[in-house]
């Protein structure tokens, strides 16, 4: 099937105070590389959001998501690149064994370890809002080169 290169899932999943992230160490030619980020990928032709997170978490990890929520939509705009429109969600219950990933390398870490990680700038933002929001949220983040020079909540710019 042919990827949506522009429409994407991102899914961080939660167990004993914990997310599953996934450091992007072994692609080639990868955005991510060196970056701590959850797992996901893009849609296929003719998927739903909900069938690209639950296809991407299997194929990524080895688990089956039993419970996941939409907790918001990113809009990442990037120098040259088409903008990416990516559903974040977060998971608690899960089943199935995990699996080696051949993207990264993926691990559990403490919600508190997570900001010492080396992250997009813009996932610091996205995690704060994990933590403090409840509603589903709409969050522009666009950058030159690795800097992120715009942020927007829900339509109005942050500071």
């Amino acid at each position: 099937m042919k990827a949506r290169r522009n429409l994407s899932t991102l899914c961080y999943i939660e167990k004993n105070g914990k997310y599953l992230m996934l450091h992007r160490i072994k692609k080639a030619n990868d955005i991510n590389k060196g970056k701590w980020i959850g797992v996901g990928g893009h849609f296929e032709q003719n998927e739903t959001p909900e069938e690209c997170l639950l296809r991407e978490v299997k194929e990524e990890t080895g688990f089956i998501l039993k419970e996941f929520r939409l907790r918001g939509i990113l809009t990442f705009l990037a120098d040259n690149l088409p903008a990416e429109y990516i559903f974040l969600y977060t998971a608690h219950q899960f089943t199935g064994e995990q699996v080696q990933c051949d993207e990264g390398v993926l691990e559990w870490i403490k919600k508190e370890d997570i900001s010492s990680l080396s992250l997009w700038e813009g996932d610091r933002v996205f995690f704060h809002l994990l933590d403090t929001t409840e509603s589903v949220f709409s969050l522009k983040l666009r950058y030159e080169g690795d800097r992120l020079v715009e942020k927007v909540l829900n339509g109005v710019p942050m500071t």
